[in-house]
């Protein structure tokens, strides 16, 4: 018999796909030159096609907290119940979560 592959990325074919309009380089380059300052609220929506600092797939779909940076890259606060986590990851795997104003 042969074992299962358990690298990082097992099981992600489904998840870490683009959809067939995406496909290509960068198609949201205006995301990528945003500047998030401490205390911004953001999305972690991985772009598959960079694999730099690609965030693991649990944290995919979270909304977290950015506390800091790292050079181009960006820290992440996320709660896993009650657990903090901290995610590095590059501006191409983010995306500036709208907040409402409810009057």
């Amino acid at each position: 018999m042969v074992k299962a592959s358990q690298g990082l990325r097992h099981r992600t074919r489904k998840l870490l796909r683009k959809s067939i309009r995406e496909r290509g380089a960068i198609p949201r380059l205006s995301q990528v030159l945003i500047e998030y300052k401490v205390g911004d609220r953001v999305h972690i929506v991985p772009n598959p096609a960079i694999h730099e600092a690609l965030p693991f797939r649990r944290y995919i779909g979270m909304t977290g907290t950015v506390i800091g940076r790292r050079g181009r890259a960006y820290l992440v606060e996320v709660y896993l119940g009650s657990k903090r986590k901290i995610i590095i990851t590059v501006p191409e795997h983010l995306k500036p979560a709208q907040i409402s104003q409810a009057s």
